[in-house]
């Protein structure tokens, strides 16, 4: 029943992510949320995103931030981390994580989408085809929207918690 909400893997940040592992297995894009998933909401870039970014860089990936914000947010913190970005992306929607592959070059089966939010991140890039990383939210002070949502989303995790065994 909750099943398109599920993350094929949960962790509890997108800094520990075994990203080299990924690589090898033939992962070459990865498609980020940026708010409660890189910085705090509406944080700029920071050492660590920075540092992420130059390490993914490295290893070979390409990347595209994917934000329902505006560009007025998504632009700068884009720009510090050296990332291609598409904002108002519209998340559910497929629309804005095909495109996001496009920008990079890859397909699903080659793309990694990591991210906060099962009801806009995960079930969207479910949606599409791509393997999907559910990571903590960095600060739990979030929107009342967002807080409502977050109380629906531990329905669906605890299902996917006790379904994962």
């Amino acid at each position: 029943m909750f099943g398109k909400f599920y993350p094929t893997k949960e962790i509890a940040s997108a800094y520990d992510i075994p990203y080299e592992e990924y690589f090898k297995s033939g992962k070459r894009g990865i498609i980020y949320d940026i708010d409660n998933t890189l910085v705090m909401h509406g944080a700029p870039a920071d050492e660590r995103s920075i540092e992420l970014f130059e390490k993914l860089r490295r290893i070979g990936y390409k990347t595209v931030l994917l934000s329902n914000n505006r560009e007025e947010r998504v632009r700068p913190f884009a720009e510090a981390v050296g990332s291609a970005y598409l904002y108002k992306a519209a998340k559910p929607a497929k629309k804005g994580y095909e495109e996001a592959m496009r920008m990079m070059g890859t397909d699903a089966s080659g793309t990694l989408f990591v991210g906060d939010q099962l009801f806009t991140d995960i079930w969207g890039a479910n949606r599409t085809g791509i393997e999907t990383v559910l990571t903590t939210p960095i600060d739990p002070r979030e929107e009342i929207q967002i807080i409502l949502k977050r109380r629906l989303e531990w329905i669906v995790l605890k299902e996917y918690h006790k379904n994962k065994v």
